[in-house]
């Protein structure tokens, strides 16, 4: 019998996004690979795909219809591994797997950033926290991809058989990479921006936390002592207009552009000098992660997944959340130091081969491994020739 492996979210695109890498490698091993999530995109290297009417409000009805579809599906199924991702799909998972677990089933949850965290919002405590620690004795290993939620689950005695923290969902790290001077200059001119100018850039959904606000206030402290300077901010959002309105108020649109979604990240990135990331809660964010493998500085808010990814005055700068003065003299600091640029970039460049995909692939590979039927280091070894 064919071993089968069932991966859940709460949106599809949350595995377009950041999980085809370890779908694949579970294809390499013989499995096959089930998809639960709402949603219709088609995924590659799926071999069945459940579109449920999964919501991300946790009080939303479909979620009890989804859970019943779920339920049946891993009932039917005699999966092996579940691993389950985002909250609302991480909930209905571990809940549905309850049955299963008892005949052999395991359960992988990853916590990409526990929503109570230091500094985080009073309800936000009183209403995941109780949530995350009664589910994890439903879980047998709960992956953390930060320092922080890592030694959290620790300390706060979450009953989890196996807590484990790896680093992240993985960068690609050939595809993001540094380009010299010449090619930079060369891309600039194809997009129809000034080879000589000096590009900030954020990709990043408008809403209340990714906070570009504050980005767009520092810009205006700045704009008459860095003319060439232009903020690339990619992605869309609630707040996009209201964005728009503040540029304008301050008289910065010029200096702004609003690129909407775009799907050639790695080519704004490699046009840019620096990356900047403003929002006031991340577990690890991607984004940062790709401007650092791109060889960028990165002046981010003070947060606890930058702070796992941005060394103080080492690879960037940390500023605190709502302070867009001291944002402003960062930027300005970069903006006239070439010297700057060139040490963090290599910095940044230096310290993201931690969070490879090669490298978290290795991680979540080791986990995986303890719950499959073959040997771990043939396991292991069928990882690194899948090059991730």
């Amino acid at each position: 019998m064919t071993n089968k492996v069932l991966f859940c979210a709460t949106v599809d695109y949350h595995f377009k996004a950041f999980h085809l890498p370890y779908m694949e490698w579970f294809k390499e091993q013989g499995w096959e690979v089930h998809v639960a999530a709402a949603g219709e995109v088609v995924l590659p290297f799926v071999d069945q795909k459940y579109n449920l009417p999964i919501n991300r409000s946790p009080l939303s009805g479909s979620n009890f219809q989804a859970y019943r579809q779920l339920k049946s599906i891993i009932d039917d199924n005699d999966y092996k591994i579940i691993h389950c991702h985002t909250p609302v799909g991480g909930v209905l998972a571990r809940l549905a797997a309850k049955d299963a677990r008892i005949t052999g089933t395991k359960v992988v949850y990853t916590a990409h950033g526990f929503h109570f965290c230091k500094g985080a919002p009073f309800p936000n405590w009183l209403i995941y926290y109780p949530i995350e620690k009664s589910l994890a004795k439903y879980t047998d290993c709960l992956v953390t991809i930060n320092d922080e939620d890592y030694k959290l689950a620790l300390k706060h005695n979450f009953k989890a058989n196996e807590i484990a923290h790896v680093h992240g969902v993985g960068v690609d790290i050939d595809r993001f990479k540094p380009i010299n001077k010449n090619k930079k200059r060369e891309l600039r001119e194809a997009l129809g921006y000034n080879p000589d100018g000096f590009f900030m850039f954020y990709a990043a959904e408008f809403n209340k936390n990714k906070n570009q606000s504050l980005l767009i206030k520092a810009l205006a402290l700045i704009k008459d002592d860095t003319p060439s300077a232009k903020l690339l901010l990619a992605g869309e959002g609630r707040l996009l207009e209201q964005c728009r309105g503040l540029a304008l108020s301050l008289g910065v649109d010029k200096m702004v552009d609003f690129l909407g979604f775009r799907q050639d990240v790695d080519q704004l990135l490699s046009i840019s000098d620096i990356a900047v990331a403003s929002s006031m809660r991340e577990g690890l964010p991607v984004n940062v992660m790709e401007a650092m493998s791109c060889g960028l500085p990165v002046i981010a808010t003070e947060n606890r997944g930058h702070l796992e990814l941005v060394v103080n005055h080492q690879n960037g700068y940390i500023v605190p959340r709502s302070d867009h003065q001291l944002l402003g003299k960062r930027i300005r600091d970069l903006y006239f130091s070439k010297q700057l640029l060139s040490t963090m970039g290599v910095e940044s460049r230096k310290r993201i081969k931690t969070y490879s995909l090669k490298n978290v692939g290795l991680e979540l590979g080791k986990i995986y491994s303890s719950y499959m039927m073959e040997d771990h280091h043939e396991t292991e070894s069928k990882y690194y020739r899948a090059n991730l």
